[in-house]
């Protein structure tokens, strides 16, 4: 296949090479010259329930034979049912759907400002966090504290300020220095590094974000939805935020976005306030009721967190080995490795032997397999990834 060729046909914002992917089925993805990839990438933590699950199948035949798209103008039956879903399982109030996790980061930012706006109109300003990653449109772009990403696209908007990640003292300067309407950081961090917030970090937030006055808003686009062994990240953390935004996971494999919202920012918003035109997409939320029905069942959960120790363990054993391991990172079934050394040669050749791994920030690869993993190919990416190293160090 003549990838180059092919790549004419895109504007260049991603490097790709390799025959197309073709179908998928469970942990592996295939491509059109036949060759088999264990996919432990889950297209960037999307595919939550791999691939060809028989009840995201279902309900994209159902709704699809019944409804594709209305519009937000009226009431859509499975975004009724996903968003009752969500408010069940969580802190939430009230549900906003977009279509992406960088949408559910705008439409957070642009909530918190119009609910604080209401105590002054210098309250406008936004905090969050060194590596944090929170999207690539102009809002969600400013609050991403990463300078590789900005490069440009400058100026940012006005308005957005960033501190290290878990270091109190610097949030405390900052707070003080200007009239903030939300904070916003991802418990666990996944394009930044897979870098975990303390609990003490995260329980002092939610102290400043109420001495302030301010919304402390969760992103969970990446770590939640199941990924970390439970429902949500802030569970585990026992710290309960304002806002929390979700996507990748939450449609199935389809485009969808959300901000869970506690009662009163919701209510600061009114009619042409915000809108989408696809945002909750009746197919999509279909296949998004769907995972909910499984991921918050605890006995999946519990296996989660199984197959998460397990991975861990097995990865972490390979430092002995490999001295170019700095670390093992990460919860759940969200790890990290991260190298001495910039990764992306043992990342290519993990894929030439048919295993499926993604870069992050710090030099880090990230493992984000399927939550319906099997312990046996666990055990084969591993080996893949072992085998690889071998030839490198």
């Amino acid at each position: 296949m003549n990838t180059t060729r092919i790549d004419q046909l895109f504007v260049p914002t991603y490097k790709r090479d390799g025959a197309s992917l073709t179908h998928g089925k469970g942990s592996f993805l295939f491509d059109a010259d036949g060759a088999s990839y264990l996919d432990f990438g889950c297209g960037i933590a999307v595919n939550s329930l791999g691939h060809g699950h028989p009840a995201l199948q279902k309900a994209l035949i159902a709704q699809g034979m019944r409804l594709i798209h209305s519009s937000n103008l009226y009431f859509c039956q499975p975004q009724i049912e996903l968003a009752k879903l969500l408010i069940k399982h969580s802190f939430g109030k009230r549900i906003f759907f977009c279509n992406s996790g960088t949408e559910a980061n705008e439409a957070a930012i642009k909530f918190a400002r119009k609910w604080a706006r209401k105590q002054s109109s210098e309250k406008y300003h936004v905090l969050s966090f060194t590596d944090g990653f929170h999207g690539r449109t102009y809002g969600a772009l400013s609050a991403t504290a990463q300078e590789k990403f900005h490069a440009g696209f400058e100026p940012l908007i006005e308005g957005f300020h960033h501190a290290p990640f878990n270091d109190i003292k610097s949030v405390k300067k900052l707070l003080a220095s200007h009239q903030f309407a939300a904070i916003f950081v991802e418990p666990l961090q996944g394009e930044g590094g897979v870098n975990s917030a303390t609990g003490e970090f995260l329980a002092f937030l939610r102290t400043a974000s109420d001495q302030h006055e301010c919304a402390l808003v969760f992103d969970e686009i990446q770590c939640g939805m199941g990924r970390t062994g439970t429902l949500w990240a802030y569970e585990q953390y026992k710290v309960v935020p304002d806002m929390m935004t979700l996507a990748k996971p939450l449609g199935g494999g389809l485009p969808l976005g959300a901000v869970v919202c506690r009662e009163d920012i919701a209510l600061s918003l009114g009619t042409g306030d915000h809108g989408t035109t696809f945002g909750g997409n009746p197919v999509a939320c279909a296949l998004g009721v769907a995972v909910m029905n499984i991921i918050a069942d605890k006995r999946f959960l519990k296996e989660v967190r199984e197959k998460g120790c397990y991975l861990f363990k097995k990865l972490h054993a390979l430092r002995d080995n490999f001295p170019a391991i700095e670390a093992v990172l990460g919860n759940g079934l969200l790890i990290g490795v991260r190298m001495k050394d910039d990764p992306v040669a043992i990342i290519k050749n993990c894929r030439k032997a048919g295993l499926l791994l993604i870069k992050a920030n710090l030099n880090t690869i990230r493992f984000i397999p399927p939550l319906t993993v099997k312990k046996t190919e666990i055990d084969r990416a591993v080996a893949i990834f072992r085998d690889v190293m071998i030839k490198y160090y």
